[in-house]
This record gives structure tokens, sequence and C-alpha cells, in this order.
């Protein structure tokens, strides 16, 4: 057996904000799943969750707590989804130092996305960008900050946790202005004129 509580703590505290540069928003979000995922399952196998094996994590007992989630917390299906990415990534993660959990790994990560039928927008025309922008109160401190944020945000196409963990030492003021990100654990330069008139 394997035990599962070190292998996760490496991938939540190591693997996804070092390696993998996700987010806080993003490690926080996984955590918070397996925290689900882990409650569950001791509740499930009456043991204390340190003495949870990564074998007692099988495709049973993920579709019964993914069933849990949805019927009994009243998840949405977007929910589910994202729990189980979530799965799915900490079995691709053992997949390359736990080679005896290849098969169990193969079998989770063959659990489908449920589909969902919630539209998200593909895209926002010039006229409902600009209604956006202009949305808050400019006569106000708060307004112009958010009409800032705003602006910013669609010039650069910075996601909400790139805006507000963005640093003084990413912005450079010299003509034309930029910003660098890393998004997705990818650099970017983002060259924008920002005109708040």
């Amino acid at each position: 057996m394997t035990a599962l509580a070190p292998l996760l703590a490496r991938f939540l505290g190591e693997h996804l904000p070092r390696d993998q540069r996700a987010s806080p928003h993003t490690c926080d979000a996984y955590a918070y799943s397996f925290q689900l995922l882990v409650t569950f399952a001791a509740r499930q196998l009456r043991k204390p969750p340190s003495q949870l094996d990564v074998e007692d994590i099988g495709v049973p007992m993920i579709l019964s707590f993914l069933d849990h989630i949805e019927q009994d917390r009243g998840n949405t299906a977007r929910s589910r989804n994202a729990r189980l990415a979530a799965i799915r990534s900490f079995f691709r993660f053992l997949e390359y130092r736990v080679p005896v959990c290849l098969d169990q790994s193969l079998r989770i990560r063959a659990i489908p996305m449920k589909k969902t039928d919630e539209a998200l927008v593909a895209s926002l025309t010039r006229a409902e960008i600009q209604a956006l922008i202009d949305a808050p109160n400019p006569r106000i401190i708060s307004g112009v900050r958010d009409r800032a944020m705003l602006h910013l945000a669609f010039s650069a196409g910075l996601r909400v946790s790139e805006l507000v963990g963005l640093r003084l030492d990413q912005l450079d003021l010299r003509s034309p202005c930029t910003i660098h990100v890393i998004g997705k654990g990818v650099s970017a330069a983002a060259a924008t004129g920002l005109d708040l008139s």
C-alpha cells in the first residue's frame, strides 16, 4: 500500500506552486477539492484521513464522491468537473512517481467530465467592453481605480488573479507602458496605452 498523505502534500505544496507555477487561487481550489475528497473517503472507509492509501482512492470511490458533491452538497456539474480535474491532475503527477499506480491512474483519468448546459461568453464586442469600462463612476476614487483595472485587464488580456496579483516591479512606465505577467506558467509582456478619459 502507498500512503496518500506524503504524496498529496508534495503535490499541493511543491508540484503545483513550484513546478506547475499554478496561481495561489488554483492551489487553494485544488487543496479544497482534496479536503472534500479525503474527508469523504475517510468517512466511507471508517479510517482517519492520515491512514488513507492511494489505493483507497479508486474509481468507485471517486465516482461515489462526485455523486456526493452533486447530490448531497448541491454542487453544479461545473464544480464537479473542477473537482475531477484536480483529482486527474494528482494522478497524472503520481504516474511519474509511483509506477505501481499506473493502471489506477489510467482508469481514473478515463472518468469523463460531465457536460454542462451553461454557455460561456466567447468574446465581447468593442461596445460591450466600453460599456463595462464606462460603468464605474469616474468622479469617485474607487470608480477611477475600478475603471483603470478594467481597462488594464481588457488591454492586456489579464485574468482577474493576474490583475490583482500585479506588483510594481512588473510595471515599466516608459513609452509604451508595459507590464510583465506570468500567466499559466508562461511569461508574457503586454503593452497598453492607458487612457482613462
